[in-house]
């Protein structure tokens, strides 16, 4: 019989050590709480001496199925954290200044099973029959009305903007309603097995020391366990990432929260800005090498619209991905893991993901090395698609007026990400991989909005007469001009909310 002799409660309980908190150590705890339950125990050591990065005021949609898994209330969520909803990114002055395009979360029109609807959209401008490409995207146009709202009767995709700092509290709350206990301190050294290499313990500067059987470190940049401990190595980027330093700030608001992120693009790098409830967050990401830390910040208090609320925080990192993510009895969790600049803000989804894929595989017993191999695998192929989707927004641009856009447009590039534009130049066509995070609208909004325009498209588009494909792509663009015009702004449905 399956499962004879063992019991559940015969089971010996696994103890978890979490370094570091922040998002992402709450969120591994409240999650790992939550859906392990008795079967672990978890500690979580952090010291309210250390700040914590919390700028990450960003989120994509996957956001939303995260916090389902969570059980999350979305309105005690949004109320907890001053979150606001967003419906995509718009980027400004990227592959000329003064372009403007927006990376939408929602679908744009409507193809078909075989061919995606940017064939026929391609046809229609062919004919004179097609306008903007954002025209047919439900989100897009309801993000440029400033328009939201939720319904039984009609889906909307998007995700959160959002206080970081408030969020990793929120996730606090629960973690330690599920019975994760937090220490208080300074880790001063890490402990390991002399034969396995294992971390056995994390003594803190008080003299405590707190032992476990599997570690998560959220240690951010320091990485103080999965790389000054068992070094995992880390592999640069920055030769395709050239930024390497951002400055933060809050202000006040100046007008209603807009639902959707702009980035904007400056001689070295770009900018944010990320509406919430009670305040704007601001800040700016460059090169070094390209710009220096003065002349960053007066760019970024040069352009801000409201009143400071704080002095803009430097912080300085590189782009890349530790080797291993997973090495001995040991996972990185966030910054500890790796780093790709938040222009799409992955990083919250990039914690979210691999602690969901943890919690599925996770290691009761003897930890197996096919199982770390599995781990670090998809890990490494998931942060690299997003890198290549990262870079894409570097490298399509036609901007000459400045020595950082044109290593950007002429650099080398990785050859998956060239082969993707290869295959759109020449036939428009898009594909999202299973370890894709961005679909194949994501990359079609994008390339598009770059100014790469395909030098042919599906030919089975032109079978559709050229009356039916007007009128085709007229229908969708009325019918989804009707629908935003019936929605309430962002404002009144936020102050709907409470």
């Amino acid at each position: 019989m399956i499962g004879e002799g063992i019991k559940v409660d015969e089971r010996p309980m696994k103890k978890i050590v979490i370094a570091g908190g922040g998002t992402s150590g709450w969120m591994a705890a409240a999650a790992l709480a939550k859906h392990l339950g008795t079967l672990i125990d978890i500690t979580l050591v952090e010291s309210d001496e250390i700040g914590t990065i919390g700028v990450g005021e960003s989120t994509i949609p996957t956001s939303r199925t995260f916090h389902q898994f969570m059980q999350i209330d979305e309105r005690e969520f949004m109320q907890a954290t001053g979150s606001t909803f967003k419906l995509g990114i718009m980027f400004e002055d990227w592959a000329r200044i003064g372009d403007r395009f927006m990376h939408s979360f929602g679908t744009v029109g409507r193809g078909t099973r075989m061919i995606d609807f940017h064939h026929f959209w391609l046809e229609g401008r062919r004919q004179g029959s097609a306008s903007d490409l954002g025209d047919y995207c439900f989100e897009l146009q309801a993000a440029l009305a400033s328009k939201f709202a939720t319904s039984d009767q009609a889906s909307i995709n998007y995700a959160y903007h959002l206080d970081a700092t408030a969020y990793g509290k929120y996730l606090r709350t629960i973690a330690e309603a599920n019975g994760v206990k937090r220490v208080e301190g300074k880790i001063s050294s890490v402990g390991q097995n002399s034969a396995s290499g294992d971390i056995e313990t994390l003594t803190l500067e008080s003299g405590q020391s707190v032992s476990g059987d599997l570690f998560i470190d959220c240690t951010g940049f320091r990485s103080l366990l999965i790389e000054q401990t068992l070094g995992a190595g880390y592999e640069d980027w920055s030769r395709w990432l050239p930024t390497d330093r951002a400055l933060a700030l809050q202000t006040e608001p100046v007008a209603p929260a807009v639902p959707y992120t702009r980035a904007i693009a400056h001689p070295a790098g770009w900018q944010w800005r990320i509406p919430l409830r009670q305040r704007v967050g601001n800040g700016i990401v460059y090169s070094s090498a390209h710009m220096s830390d003065d002349e960053a910040r007066s760019t970024l208090l040069g352009s801000i619209a409201g009143s400071p609320l704080m002095e803009p925080r430097l912080i300085r990192f590189q782009a890349g991905r530790r080797r291993k993510t997973w090495s001995h009895n040991c996972i990185a969790l966030g910054l500890s893991s790796g780093f790709v600049e938040p222009l799409e803000s992955t990083s919250i989804h990039l914690v979210m993901i691999a602690i969901t894929r943890l919690i599925e595989n996770f290691p009761f017993g003897d930890i197996s090395p096919a199982q770390v191999n599995r781990f670090n695998q998809q890990s490494s192929r998931e942060i690299e698609a997003i890198r290549d989707f990262i870079i894409l927004h570097y490298h399509l641009t036609e901007r000459d007026d400045s020595d950082f856009w044109r290593h950007c447009r002429t650099m080398p590039i990785p050859d998956s990400l060239a082969d993707r534009i290869e295959l759109f130049r020449s036939t428009a066509h898009v594909y999202q991989d299973s370890h894709d995070l961005f679909r194949i609208d994501s990359w079609a909004q994008v390339m598009l909005g770059q100014r790469l325009l395909p030098a042919d498209h599906h030919r089975a588009v032109g079978l559709v007469p050229p009356d039916q494909l007007r009128e085709s792509l007229h229908h969708v663009k009325a019918n989804i001009a009707a629908a935003v015009s019936r929605m309430p702004t962002h404002a009144e449905f936020l102050a709907a909310q409470g």
